[in-house]
């Protein structure tokens, strides 16, 4: 069972875990937490044993200040349909438009880059070929001008600039050549590592990574790598393919020739194409996200009008149909729609056709009843008063005459405000009252059963007024119910009237500690001739309408009427009504559930001895009979079921007490 306090531990009786452990040492109860858990659980000291607390204020202003702007659009989320679909529908499109868009501009590009390759490849051997044969004719001519006794015109320099120049002319700007040292890669002939570059336009000698000049100076064979070209102004690089290898100038010495092809154009193609499918993919999204709402739309609007349909048809207006066009499935189900909504009419119709004939029946033969009821109540009056002239069998039967009667009488009355309240003729009365006053007189026509039936009347509550505007009449009638009931069912126990006013509401609790109400009986109490126990007579008791009427009563004020109870700890019956009539009712002043109930008692903090002091219900034992009468209805607090027996706690006073108001006859 669960409690407001910490569970008792052994070894410290009565005490809570703050106090001792269960091997009796102290504790500190912040020692053992770190100053950071402490604020984080908002300031609060963790109970001895605790995991965790309340989170920081701060904290939880930040999570409602997140959530505040949110919470529109998660209602939205929630309650449009069309909107749920439309939204999926263009995230889906997008991550499919997303997907082939990356597909496609792979594809392009892994082609464009195959190509250029190609083409670089072919035009880089056909440049090697070019350098060769011009470096053989060189070479050859050479040969020729010193077995004729002349001199060599064109040294070695002179050459590669002719080269590079001669192999750039061709590629009209499409790729950029590039002559560099043998040595600049570690050679060891002095002459070639002082040999100078030769580039063709405005590009650098870094353009040609090192990694690529040591495989061709070591290799001797042609390589490619991909790098970036870096030119002389600095502020444009582009992305190219660098092709390479080593070949012999007109002197027969080693250098490395190198082809630049830049992806300018490339680029610019792959640029076009990922344009062009960016925006075939937002046009196809959009166009999809349209014919989404579009179709989404025709659906989902008969929808809405057979919602909103059934809405006006449960609020009464049994005449609304939905519009039908075409022959399709929404055609079919607006039909069937249709049919169900005339048919249902027929039916609510029927039936209000047979309530309004048996309403008129009840109240019809109620009035009937009552000419005839007269007749035979003047009658059994006098053979009532003439029943001592009689032999004992007959005057016994001249009482329970007039003891059936009065029960004819007193259901008959009810069957006629029964009728008022189904026909909708009850009319409220509302001015402001005391409900004390209305108290007073309950329980002063009731003290003649509860001394019958051995139970005292103790009213709670009424030191102050508690004002309301309300039915006098009305209020009166279901409190004289609630507290008969209340005595009737209480078992010669106490019988507890609390009355409670807060700014906007006055409530009544009548509190019995009788048999009680089984689990489900509760919210079946107010039914019409409903009893708890079908096999006690219909004899004691009252008509069984008494409870239903109150709650008629309760409902035509705007109250509430409500029940709780135990097996075996009693009931309470709690009457709530607005301060001002029309207002509407929130909470209650009286909480449903009694404090001296099994579960309030067992987890009141009483430590163990609450859980067991909660298993019974000791009979009270009643007071002395003042000097020369009955027992009168005192104030003061009620025996606590699990106080010892012959213990009465009284008021102290004669006329007032500090919770309630002595009643007598």
């Amino acid at each position: 069972m669960s409690g407001n306090g910490p569970a008792p531990q052994p070894g410290a009786p009565g005490g809570s875990a703050a106090e001792s452990t269960p091997q009796g040492r102290p504790v500190d109860p912040t020692g053992d937490i770190p100053l950071f858990r402490r604020l984080w659980s908002g300031g609060h000291l963790l109970p001895d044993g605790a995991t965790g607390g309340p989170a920081h204020p701060l904290i939880r202003m930040f999570g409602r200040w997140v959530r505040r702007p949110l919470t529109p659009a998660l209602r939205l989320w929630r309650r449009n349909i069309q909107l749920r679909v439309v939204a999926t529908t263009l995230l889906m499109s997008l991550g499919v438009v997303l997907l082939l868009g990356l597909v496609v501009i792979g594809q392009v590009r892994n082609g464009l880059l195959d190509a250029k390759r190609h083409a670089a490849q072919a035009q880089a051997a056909g440049g090697f070929d070019v350098a060769e044969q011009m470096a053989d004719a060189a070479d050859a001519r050479r040969q020729d001008e010193a077995g004729a006794g002349g001199q060599d015109t064109e040294d070695a320099a002179t050459w590669l600039n002719n080269l590079v120049h001669q192999l750039a002319s061709g590629g009209k700007g499409s790729y950029s050549v590039v002559a560099l040292s043998a040595g600049a890669a570690g050679g060891d002939d002095p002459s070639v590592a002082n040999r100078g570059p030769r580039v063709s336009g405005d590009i650098l000698p870094e353009s040609v990574p090192m990694g690529i000049r040591e495989q061709v100076t070591k290799r001797g064979e042609v390589f490619e790598q991909y790098s970036t070209i870096v030119h002389k102004n600095g502020d444009e690089k582009e992305s190219a393919l660098v092709i390479g290898t080593l070949v012999d100038d007109n002197e027969g010495r080693p250098y490395q020739l190198y082809y630049l092809f830049p992806f300018t154009q490339e680029e610019k193609s792959l640029s076009l194409v990922t344009g062009t499918l960016a925006t075939a993919g937002v046009f196809v999204v959009v166009l999809l996200g349209a014919i989404a709402w579009v179709v989404v739309r025709q659906v989902v609007t008969p929808v809405r009008m057979a919602a909103g349909i059934s809405e006006r048809l449960a609020a009464g207006l049994l005449q609304e149909r939905m519009k039908v066009t075409g022959e399709d499935d929404i055609a079919r189900l607006g039909e069937s729609f249709n049919k169900m909504a005339q048919n249902l009419q027929g039916k609510i119709q029927q039936m209000e056709e047979l309530s309004r004939m048996q309403r008129r029946f009840v109240s019809d033969v109620s009035h009937e009843l009552r000419t005839p009821l007269t007749t035979v109540r003047m009658a059994a009056d006098v053979i009532h008063e003439a029943r001592e002239d009689f032999d004992p069998v007959t005057a016994r039967s001249a009482e329970l005459l007039i003891g059936q009667l009065d029960r004819f009488e007193s259901l008959l009355a009810d069957l006629l405000e029964i009728s008022r309240f189904d026909a909708g003729a009850a009319a409220l009365e509302a001015e402001p009252i005391d409900l004390r006053d209305v108290v007073n007189r309950v329980v002063d026509g009731a003290e003649p059963l509860a001394e019958r039936k051995g139970s005292r009347l103790l009213v709670r509550g009424a030191e102050y007024p508690v004002v309301a505007e309300a039915d006098s009449r009305r209020v009166e009638r279901v409190l004289r119910n609630l507290v008969v009931n209340a005595v009737e069912h209480g078992e010669g126990r106490d019988v507890v009237v609390r009355l409670a006013a807060s700014h906007s509401a006055v409530a009544v609790a009548v509190r019995d500690y009788g048999v009680g109400l089984k689990p489900g009986e509760a919210t079946r109490v107010f039914n019409r001739f409903w009893r708890a126990d079908p096999a006690r007579a219909r004899t004691t008791g009252g008509t069984g309408l008494g409870l239903s009427i109150a709650e008629e009563d309760a409902r035509l004020h705007g109250g509430w009427l409500q029940a709780w109870g135990e097996p075996g700890g009693g009931s309470q019956f709690r009457l709530t009504l607005p301060r001002t009539a029309g207002d509407a009712l929130r909470t209650s002043p009286i909480p449903l559930e009694p404090e001296d109930s099994r579960r309030n008692r067992g987890t009141g903090g009483q430590g163990g001895s609450g859980a067991r002091r909660a298993t019974a219900l000791p009979a009270q034992v009643r007071p002395a009979l003042p000097p020369g009468g009955s027992p009168k209805a005192v104030t003061g607090s009620a025996p606590r079921p699990g106080e010892g027996p012959g213990r009465v706690i009284r008021s102290t006073t004669t006329d007032t007490g500090s919770e309630g108001r002595p009643r007598g006859r």
